[in-house]
């Protein structure tokens, strides 16, 4: 829609139409960049036009897929603790 604005964490946006203004803002206030838990900037899409997002942030998704894929040293990051394989049974792994 016309003059419609979508305020979202950078690292979420994925593409948008030409059509679509963007600009980048700084999240102020100490709190918001001390314990906000996300970036410290937002990107201001105005439209009209079409936006596509993800849910997470590209660096955090990419960390994800980075664990899931076993690549990391040659092993789980939790072998040798006390729980071992219960561990993993806990946590959906299976054993």
């Amino acid at each position: 829609m016309p003059g419609q604005t979508l305020r979202i964490d950078t690292g979420c946006l994925v593409a948008m139409t030409r059509d679509v203004h963007y600009d980048i803002e700084f999240v102020g206030g100490i709190k918001n960049t001390l314990f906000g838990g996300e970036g410290l900037f937002l990107a201001t899409l105005t439209g009209p036009g079409s936006v596509w997002v993800q849910s997470l942030p590209f660096s955090r998704l990419a960390s994800r897929v980075f664990a899931a894929s076993g690549m990391h040293g040659g092993g789980r990051k939790d072998e040798g603790s006390i729980l071992g394989g219960l561990g993993n049974f806990l946590d959906g792994d299976g054993f």
